[in-house]
């Protein structure tokens, strides 16, 4: 053998169980595609929101979170509707859907801060969901934010593997494409696949696929963790879900090009059953990188609830089709409804008082100071008035941008980005207007003003996150902005089904021998975890819980 196990994928996911098989003391092959400088994977571009229960952050900003809320959020937004029996396509799902919660209200955090990870005091409220106690979405804050975003999730593990290779107990095998899993008598006992030509190309940009050489290595057990399909538009659209309407000709994408889901069907290949496949999660709240690392690279505007948003003819969403609120209940507005399908875009208008405070951008690389860990610069930006830098950048360079001192004048800048001038500046001026109007009172019945008022009661969001409500249309707050939203391709929700163990199940529900799935190409766990909707804070946070149970499981089966 040429190690106790080969983990494929150095993401996340493959790191956390070579970090627990290295403490068992057995030996590992982490084999990847992409070189060195990817090792940490989409975790290292990610924002690094992590969704923990009532935790010690939460209470220090006086969030009353449960192990019974969250449960009833999860399962809310999960609507898991394939369990007629046991071997149907969210029977382990569920069960890992419970076991995750229990996980995220116990021993995730000591888990976490165990390995160096440390969290910023803020606690972002994500997803807030469709407006039903009962249905999809977050009670409560839960999206907790560490230092260094997402390589301060990534960058320890990283370190463990690396400091593993140092001792003779890791080997990377980067440039290493598999082709194949190898099974004899219904075990898998390795992979093969091709060398590739070395690439000294930087993170996320892509690489080659010059082949160069075959290779072949044996192992006890191979963990699959190669992630999942959002870099491959070609697969997002073969499976898009009908309850999704059609996907759009023009999307643009947030993660790196090798995120081609090829591991997903290759395990497949090797008897490895494939469930949810029609479940995805994409943004619809996707803007063009003026400044891309990969082809299509996209970055989302994690917004607030005051910006208001328009579809393609300028009309307001309804609720609960939000900034903040129902991800994929927005994209299937947009996707379903007869008059606007067509069109691939939507429209955020804010003012710039509002994008000074209300716009993150998701990515380690667009959240300098947090990810630099500049305590001091962190503070700065959460008090000044000012625009964060990134944020400006797009303003000033991005396509997707652009800004007026009136309306007439910004719906005709609007008009002019789009192949067609499909909004009338009178439409949008009354719904603005009316809008307006329902900002002289601290109550109202409109849904969109009152989620600002519903956000700034919870101290984070007054304090760094929410404007005080305004009218759009004063000079004070100007001047006025409008973003062309593009829908983002970014994770896989369903994959290889796994038991609790991370054990791959064949057709007949039975493991198959020596063979493991982690992370996103397993649906992060069980093959959808999620069920139709995340919680968010949740995929790095499935990475890590699945990762763990396969390094575990694996770990244990050495006796």
């Amino acid at each position: 053998m040429d190690a106790d196990v080969i983990v494929v994928g150095g993401g996340l996911a493959g790191l956390v169980a070579t970090a627990e098989l290295v403490a068992a003391g057995r030996t590992v092959l982490v084999v990847d595609q992409e070189n060195e400088a990817n090792l940490g994977g989409q975790a290292w571009w990610s924002f690094g929101g992590i969704f923990l229960v009532d935790s010690p952050e939460q209470r220090r900003m006086g969030i009353k979170d449960s192990h019974e809320l969250a449960w009833q959020d999860w399962q809310g937004s999960a609507q898991w509707d394939r369990l007629d029996s046991e071997h149907d396509e969210d029977h382990w799902a569920q069960q890992w859907g419970r076991a995750y919660v229990d996980f995220a209200a116990t021993i995730k955090r000591e888990y976490l801060t165990g390995k160096g990870v440390k969290f910023t005091p803020m606690v972002g409220w994500a997803e807030r969901g469709e407006g039903k106690a009962v249905g999809h979405g977050n009670s409560v804050p839960r999206f907790h934010v560490p230092w260094g975003t997402g390589t301060g999730i990534a960058d320890p593990f990283v370190d463990l593997a690396r400091e593993a290779a140092g001792r003779g107990l890791v080997t990377f095998k980067h440039r290493h494409r598999v082709d194949e899993l190898i099974t004899h008598d219904g075990t898998v006992t390795g992979v093969r696949g091709r060398v590739l030509a070395p690439d000294d190309s930087a993170r996320g940009v892509s690489s080659n696929r010059d082949e160069v050489a075959d290779f072949e290595l044996r192992a006890s057990a191979v963990v699959v963790a190669s992630g999942g399909i959002g870099g491959n538009h070609e697969t997002v659209r073969k499976y898009w879900p009908e309850r999704l309407g059609t996907p759009p000709k023009h999307m643009i994408t947030g993660v790196p090009a090798h995120v081609d889901g090829r591991m997903i069907d290759i395990t497949a290949e090797a008897g490895g059953r494939l469930v949810n496949r029609d479940r995805m999660w994409h943004y619809v709240e996707g803007v063009h990188n003026w400044d891309p690392v990969w082809p299509g690279h996209a970055i989302r505007i994690l917004s607030a609830p005051s910006p208001m948003w328009f579809d393609a003819l300028g009309r307001q969403l309804p609720a609960p089709y939000l900034p903040s609120y129902d991800t994929l209940g927005t994209l299937r507005y947009l996707r379903t409804t007869p008059d606007i399908a067509q069109y691939d875009h939507s429209w955020f208008v804010l003012t710039s008082t509002m994008i000074a405070k209300e716009f993150a951008l998701s990515g380690s690389e667009q959240n300098l100071d947090l990810t630099g860990r500049d305590v001091k610069a962190v503070l700065k930006s959460r008090v000044s008035k000012a625009v964060p830098r990134e944020v400006q950048a797009f303003v000033d360079q991005g396509v997707d941008f652009v800004t007026a001192d009136t309306l007439p004048e910004l719906v005709a800048k609007m008009n002019a980005i789009t192949d067609e001038p499909l909004l009338d500046a009178e439409l949008m001026e009354q719904q603005i207007v009316a809008r307006d109007r329902e900002i002289d009172n601290r109550y109202t019945k409109d849904f969109s003003v009152g989620a600002i008022h519903n956000a700034r009661r919870y101290r984070g969001d007054k304090l760094s996150r929410v404007t005080a409500p305004h009218k759009m249309l004063d000079p004070k707050h100007g001047p006025l902005i409008g973003v062309r939203l593009n829908v983002l391709t970014r994770k896989t929700l369903g994959g290889i089904q796994t038991d609790l163990e991370s054990r791959v199940l064949g057709h007949d529900g039975a493991p198959i021998p020596g063979l493991y799935a982690a992370g996103e190409a397993a649906g992060f766990g069980g093959g959808g975890v999620h069920g139709k909707n995340a919680l968010e804070g949740t995929f790095l946070g499935g990475c890590i819980f699945s990762g763990r149970a396969a390094g575990l499981s694996v770990a244990r089966s050495w006796g």
